[in-house]
This record gives C-alpha cells, structure tokens and sequence, in this order.
C-alpha cells in the first residue's frame, strides 16, 4: 500500500516554561519534544503499516511558523509593549521611553543579520548585589539555599533581607521563586491556564515592580509565570525588556527563547536558546530546551548533539533520555534510541509519553509483540494519550490485527477530531481490509 505521510501536518508541543521545569524544584521553563520529533519523523521514517505512528506527547494548540534568522542580542522591535499589563487586558504600556521608540527598527524592516555573540559569562541567577551590606548579605545566603534547593532556608533569609530593605524588589522576587518552587504547580507551558496561586505571584511581582521599574529579574520572573498562565504575547513583552536590562543574563535568554517559540518565532528563539547555553553551558535544562528548538527547526544532528550532552550532564534525568531517544528516532537511528527511551521509562516508568515512545521504537525495531505491550501500557497510564493510542493501532495493524488496530485509531480520532494521523491511519485500514476482501482466497 502506498505510504501517506503528514509532514508539517503535526503540531510542536511546549512544556515546561524558561528555567523551571516540572520534574525539578527548580529550573528552567523548558520544553517538551514530543511532537517537535514527530514532524521530522512523519517524513523520516521508514514506511509502516500504516505509517503515522509517532513521538508521543500532550496535545497543544501551539503552531510554530518558520521565521528568519536574528541575532540572540537583537531587541524585539515587534513584540508587544505591555511588560506590566494584567494577564488576558490589552496591552497600553511602552516598554521604552519615547525616546527609545523612536529609534526603535520598524515593523516592516528586515532583521539584523546575526552577529558574532559575545563572550559567555556566568550565569546570573542569583538576586544579591554583591555588597557588604547587611540585607545583600542575608539574600546572597538566600540564593546559596536556593540554589541548594533548601527552600526553607532560603525563605527565611529572604524574608530577613526584606525586613532590613523594604525599598528594595529582590527579596520579594526571591520569595516569589521559593513559593513557585514550594508550590504543586506544574511548570510547563500553559499547565495552569487562571491558577489562582500564580496569579498571585504575578501581582506580588507587580508589587516590586513599583519599587523598581527597571529591575529585570522582576520581569524574567512575571514572564515565566505568564508562560505557566498560557499568556505567551504578554510573557514575550515582559521577558524583552527584561533582555533589554540585562542581555547577557543566562535564565532571561532562555525564557525569552520559550516565548518566542510560544508565539511562532522559532528561529529568533533557537537565537535566544543557544545564547542560553553559551552564558551557562553546564546547565542540563538550557541544553534541552536548545535541542528541542533544533529539533522544531528540522536541526535533528544539533538536537542530538545537544541532548547528548545534557545526558553527560544529567545521567538520571528521564526527560533528557527521552528527548535524546525521539530525537534518535527523528534520525531513523532506531538502534541508539532503543537503549535511550530504555533509560527514560526505567527513571520514569509511570510517564506514559515516555513508554508510548518506546513502543514506537520497538515497532521501528520490527519487536511487534513488545511494540503492543508496551502501547497498551502506556494507553493504561495515560488512556488520554491520543499518541499513544495511534502507536498501539500501527504495531496491531502490522500484526495483522485490523479490528484492533481500527478501535485503537477510533479512540485516537475521539480523543481529538483534529488530529491527521488517526484520520490518515482510519483511511489507510480501509484501504487494507478493501485489499484484503477483494484478494483470492488461498
């Protein structure tokens, strides 16, 4: 039967917002790669019977158009000017001075090219001053505790920091990182779309913001909390002018990269993303959200690259071996993803994206009988995962099992109505069971 593939049909998915990630206290919004890989595996993969298995992972509304190059230091003359408007109002606000705007690149003009980045600097994730003074000294003690994720301790010197500088933002914005690291929240994109306890995050940054109104960490932390409401253009806004007071902060670029992808940037936000990576090259979270923004791109050898050396960073991390597997997968290297996507269950065993990719893998690998197995563990994990349900159909129509494999794509197709792989697979069984009633009886 002839193979249907549905390039640039699927959707990338986002997760896990600039700097913070769900599976960690603490960290950076990041992404999820699901089905980032699946656009390069729909045109990559080998054929199958029928051929839309795929890269599992939540649905999103998400679409991410190609966009030209730009330079990690460029401002965004284009985002929205409303880095303190309240989440879902309309954006008023300049987020420059007249002046500024002004010079600013108009809207039409073509981008700057890009230019050679400056040299990395240490990441500035901390909020003290550096001075001897006593209430810098308590919030430096206060980012050590963070960093240790002794949330605790770090709020407790935080909130000493604030009783000896009321005037100053930092010690709020350190008490508003605590209580999102503290919190059940998840952090990825969109994961908490009008959560009450954000919200009131955003208005406690909104508070040290009338202390400051230039003070970036307030904005790199209103952006990364925007990005966990789903208010991407107004996380954009606020994330800009946080770059624009301090471009060569590490979990600035990175955040600002989410943004960008969340509003259909993608290159302006692999731009951002490596910039990420060179400022805090050890960072395990920045080289995932990098490769994952290749990986959007069809960057699939970049991606791998990238994974692999948040594997050598992070060895029991399930999501950067389950990124570096799909990615494996993107590539036809079945063989390297096998081992990867392994790894990734035995870390996470209940994370049904995790084994729904590796029954994938074992389809690929011809393993028919483990491909079912371990789709139908994944479905019983999560029976909302449509992929899941997509790649239990593909192993069972290969087994030859055609009433199975159609409930399997039927639950798929229920699950959501838009999606071309279970409406392209439907078709295809068709196809099969029409072949199969017209052949001859042997």
């Amino acid at each position: 039967m002839a193979k249907s593939t549905a390039c640039g049909t699927t959707r990338p998915e986002l997760g896990n917002v600039g700097g913070m990630r769900s599976q960690s206290k603490r960290g950076v919004v990041g992404l999820m790669v699901g089905l980032a890989a699946q656009a390069a595996l729909a045109c990559a993969a080998p054929s199958a019977e029928p051929a839309h298995s795929a890269v599992s992972a939540p649905p999103s509304a998400v679409s991410v158009p190609s966009a030209a190059p730009v330079s990690a230091n460029a401002a965004l003359p284009r985002a929205p000017k409303c880095p303190r408007a309240g989440v879902g109002e309309a954006c008023r606000e300049p987020a420059t001075p007249p002046a500024a705007a002004a010079a600013a690149t108009p809207a039409d003009s073509a981008p700057p090219p890009p230019a050679p980045p400056p040299a990395p600097k240490p990441a500035q994730s901390g909020l003290s001053h550096g001075s001897s003074e006593p209430f810098d000294l308590e919030l430096a003690t206060a980012d050590r505790a963070y960093e240790a994720d002794d949330l605790a301790a770090a709020k407790a010197h935080y909130e000493k920091a604030r009783r000896l500088a009321p005037k100053d933002p930092a010690a709020t914005i350190g008490l508003v990182r605590v209580a999102l690291a503290d919190s059940d929240v998840p952090t990825d994109f969109a994961a908490a779309p009008k959560n009450a306890a954000i919200l009131a995050l955003v208005r406690k940054v909104d508070g040290a913001l009338k202390l400051n109104e230039d003070y970036a960490p307030a904005y790199v932390e209103r952006g990364r909390l925007l990005l966990i409401l789903g208010s991407a253009p107004e996380a954009l806004s606020a994330l800009d002018r946080a770059q624009r007071l301090a471009p060569d902060d590490a979990e600035t670029q990175s955040a600002l990269g989410v943004a960008l992808l969340a509003t259909g940037k993608p290159a302006e936000a692999l731009a951002r993303l490596r910039r990420a990576a060179e400022l805090d090259p050890d960072n395990a979270e920045r080289l995932t959200n990098l490769g994952t923004a290749h990986l959007i791109q069809g960057e699939v050898a970049e991606a791998v690259r990238a994974f692999t050396r948040a594997a050598t960073l992070e060895p029991n991390d399930a999501k950067v071996h389950g990124d570096l597997g799909a990615a494996y997968l993107a590539l036809n290297q079945t063989a390297k993803a096998l081992p990867e996507l392994d790894r990734a269950v035995a870390l996470a065993p209940d994370r049904a994206t995790f084994v729904s990719n590796l029954a994938y893998a074992y389809f690929l690998a011809g393993e028919l009988d483990r491909a079912i197995a371990t789709a139908s563990k994944a479905t019983t994990l999560d029976p909302k995962l449509g992929s899941g349900w997509i790649n239990l159909g593909t192993a069972l129509a290969k087994k030859g099992d055609l009433a199975g494999a159609e409930r399997a794509y039927q639950r798929a197709l229920t699950l959501d109505p838009s999606d071309p792989r279970a409406k392209a697979n439907l078709a295809e069984l068709a196809e099969m069971k029409r072949a199969k009633a017209a052949s001859p009886p042997k």
